[in-house]
């Protein structure tokens, strides 16, 4: 499965352990990881900022992803969604990735469910769709 990885999903994979890095684990071990530019220069920012690692440990972390990733959408058209203009942003990264699923904790986006093929879950809801295997 195509799985698209939000920024908050990312932050927290690597902020603590707990569901987000279980997410990012199996998404990289049974899955093909889609990421975009714009995914990839928050994640920076975040940790950055907001969890204080260092320059050096932050690029790491980037590159490390970005060498996971089966595609890093470097261009997208925003998605036309009831969302601001980053997120729309970030969702046309996850279409022209022709991601199957998009996993954020973010609560703007899930209450859109759906966008075009793409379906919208939080990380608990990813794990429930592996389960049930229901996608």
């Amino acid at each position: 499965m195509r799985v698209f990885l939000d920024t908050n999903v990312l932050v927290s994979a690597f902020a603590s352990r707990g569901l987000c890095t279980e997410v990012l684990e199996l998404v990289l071990l049974d899955h093909d990881l889609i990421l975009g530019r714009n995914v990839l220069r928050g994640l920076a920012r975040a940790l950055r900022e907001k969890v204080k690692l260092s320059v050096v440990r932050s690029a790491e972390i980037i590159d490390f992803v970005s060498s996971e990733a089966i595609q890093v959408v470097d261009k997208a058209e925003p998605a036309i969604a009831n969302v601001d203009a980053a997120d729309a942003l970030v969702l046309g990264e996850a279409l022209a990735g022709h991601a199957e699923l998009f996993v954020t904790g973010d609560t703007a986006l899930l209450r859109l469910a759906t966008v075009g093929a793409l379906r919208l879950v939080s990380p608990r809801q990813f794990w429930e769709v592996l389960r049930t295997g229901n996608t």
